[in-house]
């Protein structure tokens, strides 16, 4: 007997076959095909001997305060993934500014390109001139609390408030014992990438296990630049920053930040680069943000850390409205 359309297709949806295509998008090498909440501009400039570009998303408020937060991104996020952020610091009445590093989401992925976190701050502070912007409030979450630091430590004198979110490198891996991985093992593993090993890398690490059906929406948007037809050049820029992170610790320089400076740290979180080559019994020891966070804000003088018990790595996407409220009090909203 022949089954009806409508059943083979909630045969296929039940057996996960549909699924598995929905939540696999293919979107182009700069994220072509994936929206952002508010409209995209670019910057374009030379670096290294190419011309390259950052996207950004440049949000002015109805009502300014006339201050600027400008909102830097993680190694598996975007700019996009601030969009409730954006809207609670818009709505308060700042000019919010968040940019995709150059080799992420919707900027330029060179070819050949030296990257540092001082390269990386270098750009986003000559983006910030070129926007007329001499101070602001810098927000750094996971690689991108890496960046905000660098930046923090580079150009003090045009940082108003620092806040660090869940930011990685609390500690630095290979001192500790991580063993080095090259670039081009770096760049077989993530030929690897998917939907399922993003979200299962996700789930166990930053989620402490748990998911909600909304977060799969960030792991499409990742694993569209991987199912796409830039995959090559994404992967081996991904490769070139996870080396970045490696072997740029800025930990040891926590001492030497200045300005007002707010740790927000998801208790949960237990991100920590390269511990799957550690031995077991350093790999038991990473990514314990309770005793990181705390330990960095005693580093760090006169910072002020928000402890959020239930959460992980992302509280922004776990729990926006409690997350922006804490960002808001770290920022001095009034």
């Amino acid at each position: 007997m022949r089954m009806s359309i409508l059943a083979i297709a909630l045969a296929m949806l039940s057996s996960g076959t549909f699924a598995a295509e929905t939540a696999s998008p293919s979107y182009g090498e700069e994220l072509e095909g994936f929206d952002y909440p508010y409209p995209v501009k670019r910057h374009a400039f030379q670096s290294q001997g190419e011309t390259v570009h950052m996207a950004y998303m440049d949000v002015s408020p109805s009502n300014p305060n006339g201050r600027v937060a400008v909102l830097l991104h993680g190694k598996n996020f975007c700019a996009a993934t601030w969009e409730s952020a954006i809207a609670a610091l818009v709505k308060a009445g700042y000019r919010v500014i968040a940019p995709d590093q150059v080799g992420f989401c919707k900027s330029t992925k060179p070819a050949h390109y030296q990257y540092s976190f001082q390269q990386l701050a270098a750009n986003t502070h000559a983006l910030l001139q070129a926007l007329g912007v001499e101070r602001a409030s810098i927000v750094g979450h996971s690689m991108g609390g890496m960046l905000a630091a660098r930046y923090a430590l580079i150009y003090p004198q045009a940082v108003e408030r620092l806040a660090l979110v869940n930011p990685i490198g609390l500690e630095d891996w290979k001192a500790l014992g991580v063993p080095w991985a090259s670039v081009d093992a770096n760049f077989a593993g993530e030929l690897k990438t998917d939907f399922d090993s993003i979200k299962r890398y996700q789930q166990q690490v930053y989620y402490s296990g748990q998911w909600k059906p909304a977060y799969d929406r960030w792991v499409g948007m990742l694993a569209g630049l991987y199912a796409g037809p830039g995959k090559q050049r994404v992967a081996w820029n991904q490769a070139l920053t996870t080396d970045m992170v490696f072997t740029q610790p800025v930990v040891h320089e926590l001492p030497n930040l200045r300005m007002p400076t707010t740790l927000l740290i998801g208790q949960r979180d237990r991100t920590a680069i390269g511990r799957d080559r550690a031995t077991p019994e350093l790999r038991a020891t990473l990514g314990d943000y309770p005793t990181l966070g705390k330990r960095a804000a005693a580093a760090i003088p006169g910072a002020a850390l928000v402890a959020f018990d239930d959460l992980g790595h992302s509280p922004q996407v776990e729990a926006p409205e409690r997350f922006n409220r804490a960002l808001l009090d770290a920022l001095g909203a009034k």
